[in-house]
């Protein structure tokens, strides 16, 4: 038998498929898997980004050729409608994730429901301590 908080955490799960569902992340993420040219546009532009990060780690130069290429790149990706709807849904289903660990964090913390006030304290981009998502 279920404890209450495993089946109010499988309603909640139940809701969170609501929203991606009436949201369109959904359907916007399984149109870009299902679209080759833009997971093509997607992929390389990472790869790209990637090998250009790892270059200003090591302390190398990095040559302005290059920059430009990564550049224009991420411009035609943005360009693509279907990219640009995946990387929406993306940040918006992050959003969705950092808006109910807060929540669940907070509650945790205070032990009580957060309230408006509580959730707004210290919002300037930290869901809390070591959380690591605004490293971005």
């Amino acid at each position: 038998m279920p404890t209450k908080v495993e089946t109010k955490t499988n309603e909640l799960c139940q809701a969170i498929l609501e929203q991606l569902q009436q949201g369109g992340m959904r359907q916007r993420i399984d149109t870009f898997l299902s679209d080759a040219t833009a997971r093509g546009q997607y992929e390389s532009l990472m790869n790209k980004g990637q090998a250009l990060q790892e270059k200003q780690h090591a302390g190398e130069s990095l040559d302005p050729a290059e920059i430009s290429s990564f550049e224009s790149d991420r411009d035609a990706l943005l360009k693509n409608p279907v990219a640009s709807g995946f990387l929406d849904a993306q940040e918006e289903m992050h959003d969705l994730q950092h808006t109910v660990q807060r929540y669940v964090a907070k509650t945790i913390e205070l032990g009580r429901i957060p309230s408006a006030d509580d959730l707004a304290e210290g919002s300037e981009g930290s869901c809390g301590h070591g959380c690591g998502c605004h490293d971005h």
